[in-house]
C-alpha cells in the first residue's frame, strides 16, 4: 500500500506503537469536536445519508452525530470500546474490532447504503485495505463520508497525518478512496476553524 501511495514505509508508524486495545480500554464518554463542528457534520449527514437506509458508523463511540429526526433502517456501530458503543442510542447493533489488526469487516457484500467515519481516519495503519472493505460492503452507488478536524490523539495518529495540514489531509484521504476503487470523490470544507474546530468531509461513491 505504501508503494501505491508513493510514501515511505514508515509513513504509517505511530509514536505509540503499543496495543490499541489497551489504549482504548478506558471509556471516553466525551465528544472529539466542538458543538459548532458537530452541528455542521449533522447538517451534512442530513443531506448525504439516505433516510430509511442502512448506515454503518465505523470507528465510532457513544455518539454518532446523526440527525435526530431522521430514521434509518439500521445503524450498525463499530469501535474499540464496548462501553462507549453500548451507550450509543442510535445503534441497532454494534461490534468491536481492531481494524489495524483485522481490516475485514464482518458485514455482507453490498449490504450497506452509507458508511461514516468521523475524526478517526488518521488512526488507520492500512487505510486502503479498510476502505476496500468499505467498498465491498456498500451497495452500488453507496457513499462513504469521512470527516476530520485538527484534533486527534497524536501518539496514535500515523506519522503522515501528523506531518500534513488540513488541505493535504483531504488530498490524502481522497487518494485512499481512489486506490480503494471509489469514484465521484470530493472534499468539502464545512468549517475553516476561525471560530470553531475546523471540519472537512471527503466523500466517495461505490
Amino acid at each position: 500500500m505504501t508503494d501505491s501511495l508513493g510514501l515511505p514505509r514508515d509513513a504509517f508508524t505511530k509514536a505509540d506503537p503499543g496495543d490499541d486495545a489497551a489504549f482504548y480500554a478506558e471509556p471516553r464518554l466525551v465528544t472529539h469536536i466542538d458543538d459548532d463542528a458537530i452541528a455542521a457534520l449533522t447538517g451534512f449527514y442530513r443531506q448525504a445519508l439516505p433516510a430509511g437506509g442502512v448506515i454503518a458508523d465505523l470507528m465510532s463511540s457513544w455518539v454518532s452525530h446523526l440527525p435526530p429526526e431522521v430514521a434509518y433502517a439500521q445503524v450498525i456501530g463499530h469501535g474499540m470500546n464496548a462501553v462507549e458503543l453500548a451507550a450509543n442510542p442510535r445503534f441497532t447493533r454494534w461490534f468491536t474490532q481492531d481494524l489495524n489488526r483485522e481490516p475485514k469487516l464482518p458485514l455482507d457484500d453490498a449490504s450497506i447504503d452509507a458508511v461514516t467515519i468521523c475524526v478517526s481516519i488518521q488512526y488507520l495503519e492500512e487505510p486502503v485495505a479498510v476502505l476496500t472493505e468499505v467498498a465491498r460492503v456498500l451497495k452500488p452507488g453507496g457513499q462513504v463520508v469521512i470527516a476530520f478536524s485538527n484534533r486527534c490523539f497524536p501518539t496514535k495518529a500515523v506519522m503522515i497525518w501528523r506531518m500534513l495540514d488540513e488541505e493535504s489531509h483531504a488530498r490524502l484521504v481522497a487518494r485512499y478512496l481512489d486506490l480503494a476503487g471509489f469514484g465521484d470523490i470530493g472534499a468539502t470544507r464545512l468549517l475553516d476553524g476561525t471560530v470553531s474546530d475546523p471540519l472537512t468531509v471527503v466523500t466517495g461513491r461505490n
